[in-house]
């Protein structure tokens, strides 16, 4: 949720802090801080708002000479947004930033209330930060101190250190949130993601689960539980800093969407072999680890849950794999049903979602097999999942998903395709159908669909002023259209809900009143007669009907004013053609009613806390 940035050595740490915490603002945003070691101590810069707000105090405040510095973006948990609850907090000798929960921190700071350490914030962080310094203050060994606290410390926490009389040092501490170490021709970095280290070098290594970690200017060292030592596994990454700008686009997310076609391309062509036919044997998974499988549960959040909707469709359609799709906060209150042969997905785009990483260990604990769909590599969930899929999207930077869930439900179609092939219930020439609808019509499709821009600016215009929208589909359309809503309402703020078209003459259908804005997704032939009556339900009723269907579809004029056609194409493809219109609907939304669309208000890309 909170992004934390750190780094020692040779270096101006402040502009190398200010340009880090603005790649990582989309993990938090309503306060920022930093705190650098200068010859005269160490500076704590902090305050209520964003990064513009933390450069313009740095110009009345001034820190000059430091080469040594953590810095931080919140997303509040344990007290409202303010500058004394920003991070860093000082604690005596103790700077820290922090990202994650500490559950028991209010029966930690009743315990050092009564010791008379007095607290200035409300936060959960400052008391982490005062029994590290209670503990440093007994012997003045940052090791043995980090290791007596965090053995008190219960909850998921990522922690960036500094101690004010060990100048150049900076202390790692991972549980349960991620944190990747980098090393730069200058120095050594610590950072939330690896983007926010792109700017200054492409060799890094994530943490593992548990680690402690020091860096100086010239070394990082890894403790291990038993006092050992031991270097960082450095690895180079792909990607560039240029894949996390926005490339003369005027927001990340519509650069994000227009970058779907060749996102879609990458994710599903890698798994094709010479034959047309799928391979995921670059991923680890042969032909007949399928054919052991006998039901799948998909566990995810959010847009991700969006895509495993879809993915329960098609591996229940194409490979005969009765398939189940749970909220990943709920999953563990569940009966843990199933046995060996049952596969749970977890899908998760940064891959440290933390409510999807205890379903995954959950699933683990109570035997079943696991794998996990995950766009960052080397994350916790693609680590520890028993099988990984990559789905090769690229850096995502605006909060609401787009690519990212487009490569989730084009994966899930390929891994159809080789269940499906494996198992028997489709034939070679269906998956090479179904492979190439996928890899090669999706992507043209997209580039189509992103023509009608002026046609999604009217839609978006015309519902822009409303507070209530209702999205409505069958079969898959369903699926697409929780997905429409989701983006509605988390970058307009318009309060938007998808239902199943079927159900709104259950009870629903008692919200329409005259000018009710209703968008319908038909993307499917075969059901649009029904979807068509629903239509006339709403209409009569006073709905502003949107409707998105395929072009050659006959619809009569009373059933809607607006219509988005999609190109004549296979199924697969008019799916993914509704995604970008109802993707697009939102952006436009969002921007008539001058949202912030990169970074709506109290969300954050990364989820790292349950």
């Amino acid at each position: 949720m909170c992004g934390i940035i750190g780094y020692t050595g040779t270096g101006n740490a402040v502009p190398k802090m200010l340009k880090g915490l603005s790649v990582l603002e989309y993990r938090g945003y309503d306060s920022v801080g930093i705190a650098a070691q200068t010859v005269d101590g160490t500076d704590v810069v902090k305050c209520k708002g964003r990064i513009h707000a933390l450069e313009e105090k740095l110009r009345d405040e001034p820190v000059e000479g430091s080469h040594c510095a953590i810095g931080h973006t919140r997303w509040a948990t344990h007290g409202g947004p303010s500058d004394r609850n920003a991070h860093p907090h000082r604690a005596g000798n103790v700077i820290l930033v922090h990202n994650g929960i500490i559950e028991n921190y209010k029966a930690l700071k009743e315990e050092l209330q009564a010791k008379g350490v007095e607290f200035k914030s409300e936060t959960d962080t400052e008391v982490a930060a005062a029994l590290l310094n209670d503990n440093y203050t007994l012997g003045g060994d940052p090791l043995a101190a980090i290791r007596k606290t965090v053995a008190r410390l219960r909850g998921a926490y990522a922690f960036g250190i500094l101690f004010s009389d060990r100048a150049g040092e900076v202390w790692v501490v991972r549980s349960g949130s991620p944190l990747i170490l980098a090393k730069g021709k200058d120095g050594y970095y610590l950072a939330s993601d690896v983007t926010a280290l792109l700017p200054f070098t492409r060799e890094s290594a994530p943490m593992d689960e548990g680690a402690i970690a020091r860096l100086t200017g010239d070394s990082a060292v890894l403790f291990d539980e038993n006092g050992g030592e031991h270097e960082p596994k450095w690895m180079t990454t792909t990607l560039t800093p240029e894949s996390a700008q926005k490339g003369g686009y005027p927001h990340f997310m519509l650069k994000e969407i227009h970058e779907q076609p060749e996102a879609v391309k990458k994710s599903v062509s890698s798994r094709i072999d010479k034959d047309g036919l799928p391979d995921f044997s670059a991923d680890g998974i042969d032909a007949d680890f399928w054919r052991g499988i006998r039901a799948v549960q998909i566990v995810a959040c959010g847009s991700a849950m969006h895509a495993g909707l879809v993915g329960q469709r098609v591996l229940e359609q194409y490979a005969g794999l009765p398939t189940t799709v749970h909220i990943a906060s709920e999953y563990r209150y569940y009966p843990p049903l199933g046995d060996a042969g049952t596969l749970v997905i977890v899908i998760s785009q940064s891959g440290e979602t933390a409510d999807s990483l205890a379903a995954l260990r959950y699933a683990k604990e109570h035997g079943r097999q696991t794998l996990g769909i995950v766009n960052a590599v080397e994350t916790t969930i693609a680590r520890e999942a028993d099988k990984r899929i990559y789905t090769y999207a690229g850096p995502e930077i605006a909060v609401a998903t787009t690519k990212g869930y487009c490569t989730q439900a084009s994966v899930l179609y390929a891994i159809a395709a080789a269940a499906g092939l494996s198992r028997g219930v489709i034939d070679a020439k269906a998956a090479k159908e179904l492979l190439r609808d996928i890899s090669e019509e999706v992507p043209a499709v997209l580039e189509t669909m992103l023509g009608k821009e002026a046609q999604f600016c009217r839609v978006a215009k015309a519902l822009a002023d409303h507070e209530h929208v209702f999205y409505i589909g069958r079969g898959l359309d369903y699926a697409m259209s929780m997905e429409g809503a989701l983006k509605l309402k988390e970058i307009s703020y318009i309060h938007c809900e998808a239902y199943a078209a079927g159900e709104l003459k259950h009870g629903t259908i008692s919200l329409i009143e005259p000018g009710t804005p209703v968008i319908a997704l038909a993307t499917d032939p075969a059901l649009f007669e029904k979807t068509e009556s629903n239509l006339r339900e709403v209409g009569s009723r006073g709905a502003q009907v949107t409707l998105i269907c395929p072009d050659g579809v006959e619809v009569p004029e009373e059933s809607a004013g607006e219509i988005i056609r999609l190109p004549e194409c296979s199924a697969p493809a008019r799916l993914f053609a509704s995604m970008l219109a109802v993707q697009m609907i939102a952006y436009e939304a969002a921007s008539f009613r001058g949202c912030d669309i990169d970074r709506p208000r109290n969300l954050a890309k990364s989820v790292t806390v349950e």
